[in-house]
C-alpha cells in the first residue's frame, strides 16, 4: 500500500492546527467541543496521559507485532474508528474518505446511524465490512428497518447506544446554531466565505444530509422541521428491554457503548451481549463524569472473561492507546483523532492518521520491549492509574 504520511503533520497537535486554520468555525466546534464547560472533555485526555509505563530492556525481545483479533477478525492495530454524526458537514465526503482509509489500513469502521453517508454506500466501500452504531429510535419498525439494511449490506457487528438519554447541552454549538432546532447565523455565513477549501468541496459534494434516514424524513421539511423531526425520531432511551428486543432480532456481534459502572455491564452480559466500548460520548454529554479510563479500569478484570472491554475517548496518540490497553482495553476506537486528520489534509488524511498511529504505537511496544498489544498490561505502573 501507498504511504500518505506527511511528515510535517507527524503529531495530532499539528493536525489540529491545520484542520482549524481550515475549517469554518462553527465546524470545528462541532469536532471538538464537549459539554458545558469541557471539564470532561478535558479529563478524558489527562487522565490517560497520567499512566505510566515500565520497560524491560535486557530481556529477549524479537520485535512488536499489533495485529488484533477481534470477534473473529484479525486487524491490523487494536485501534478503530469510532461513530461520528454529521461527518460531512465537518469537511465534504469525511465519512466515505475515512471508510476507505480504514478498509486500506485494515481497520474496523463504525458507521454512525446520523452520519452523511449511507449504509449501502459505506458497504459499497468496505465491502460489508464495517460496524453499524445505531441511534435507538422512538419506534420499534424504524429499528427494525436500519438493522435489516445494515445486515443485508454485509455488518455483522452492531453498536447500540446507551450514553445518549437526552440531547446534550453543549453552548457552542448552540451559539452557532447547531442545537435542535438548527438554524443559520451570519456569523456562519462569514466563516464559511473565509474557508475556501472547506466551501469548495461543499459545493463539489453537495449539501451535507442524514443519508441513512433519507428514506424515513419527510420531504420538503426546512432546517427547524427537520431539527424537530430527528429530535423526535431519536427520542428512545436504551432500556433493558429494547436490548433484549435487539439481541432476539440481531443475529451478528452487539455490542453497548456508553458503559461506564459495573450495574450496566452485568445487564450487557445477562442479555448476551458480545462487547461493551466504555464511552462518555467523548465528553459531549456530562460535564462533570468520570473519564473513560477510569471506569474502564475498573471493569476490564471483573468483564473481559465474559465479553469484549473496548474504550473510546481521550486518544490522540500511539502513547494514549498504548496507556488505554495497558489499563485492560481489548480495543480502542477513536472518533475525533481520524476527523482531524481528514479535516487537516483531505481525501488521504485519514491515512496518513492512521498510518502515523502505527508508527507511534510501535515506537512505544518495541521501547517497553513488548512484543504483543496483549502483553502491555505487564507493563502497567498501576500506581500512575488515576482513581
Amino acid at each position: 500500500m501507498e504511504s500518505h504520511f506527511n511528515s510535517e503533520y507527524s503529531s495530532v497537535e499539528y493536525l489540529r492546527a491545520k484542520a482549524k486554520s481550515r475549517m469554518p468555525g462553527f465546524a470545528y466546534d462541532y469536532l471538538a467541543a464537549g459539554c458545558f464547560s469541557e471539564v470532561n472533555l478535558a479529563r478524558n485526555a489527562s487522565d490517560i496521559r497520567q499512566v505510566q509505563l515500565k520497560p524491560w530492556y535486557l530481556r529477549d525481545f524479537a520485535g512488536a507485532e499489533q495485529t488484533t483479533e477481534l470477534f473473529g477478525e484479525t486487524y491490523d492495530a487494536p485501534f478503530g474508528v469510532a461513530p461520528v454524526g454529521l461527518q460531512g458537514l465537518m469537511w465534504p465526503k469525511a465519512c466515505q474518505y475515512l471508510a476507505q482509509a480504514a478498509v486500506d489500513h485494515n481497520l474496523p469502521f463504525t458507521l454512525s446511524t446520523v452520519s452523511t453517508a449511507s449504509i449501502e454506500e459505506i458497504s459499497e466501500i468496505t465491502q460489508g465490512r464495517f460496524w453499524f452504531q445505531l441511534y435507538h429510535p422512538a419506534e420499534d419498525d424504524l429499528r427494525d428497518k436500519l438493522l435489516e439494511r445494515a445486515w443485508a449490506a454485509g455488518c455483522r457487528t452492531l453498536v447500540i447506544l446507551a450514553d445518549t438519554p437526552t440531547f446534550a447541552y453543549r453552548p457552542k454549538e448552540i451559539r452557532n446554531g447547531l442545537s435542535i432546532p438548527p438554524r443559520m447565523t451570519p456569523r456562519n455565513i462569514v466563516q464559511m466565505f473565509r474557508s475556501p477549501s472547506w466551501a469548495l468541496g461543499q459545493l463539489m459534494a453537495g449539501k451535507p444530509e442524514f443519508e441513512t434516514m433519507k428514506p424515513y424524513i419527510p420531504k420538503g421539511l426546512n432546517m427547524k422541521h427537520l431539527g424537530l423531526f430527528m429530535n423526535k425520531t431519536f427520542s428512545g432511551r436504551l432500556t433493558e428491554t429494547k436490548i433484549a428486543h435487539i439481541r432476539e432480532k440481531w443475529q451478528g456481534n452487539l455490542v453497548v457503548k456508553g458503559i461506564v459502572n459495573a450495574d450496566d455491564g452485568e445487564i450487557a452480559v445477562k442479555h448476551g451481549l458480545d462487547g461493551m466500548i466504555v464511552s462518555n460520548h467523548g465528553g459531549r454529554q456530562l460535564d462533570r463524569g468520570q473519564s473513560t479510563l477510569v471506569p474502564m479500569y475498573q471493569l476490564a478484570p471483573e468483564f473481559s472473561s465474559k465479553l469484549k472491554v473496548m474504550i473510546d475517548g481521550g486518544m490522540y496518540s500511539g502513547a494514549d492507546i498504548a496507556a488505554c490497553l495497558a489499563c485492560g482495553a481489548d480495543f480502542t476506537f477513536m472518533g475525533r483523532t481520524p476527523m482531524l486528520g481528514v479535516c487537516a489534509l483531505g481525501r488521504y488524511g485519514g491515512h496518513h492518521t492512521f498510518e502515523m498511529l502505527k508508527k507511534q504505537l510501535q515506537q512505544v511496544m518495541e521501547q517497553v520491549g513488548c512484543q504483543k498489544e496483549c502483553d502491555l498490561p505487564k507493563h502497567l505502573i498501576p500506581t500512575s492509574v488515576p482513581a
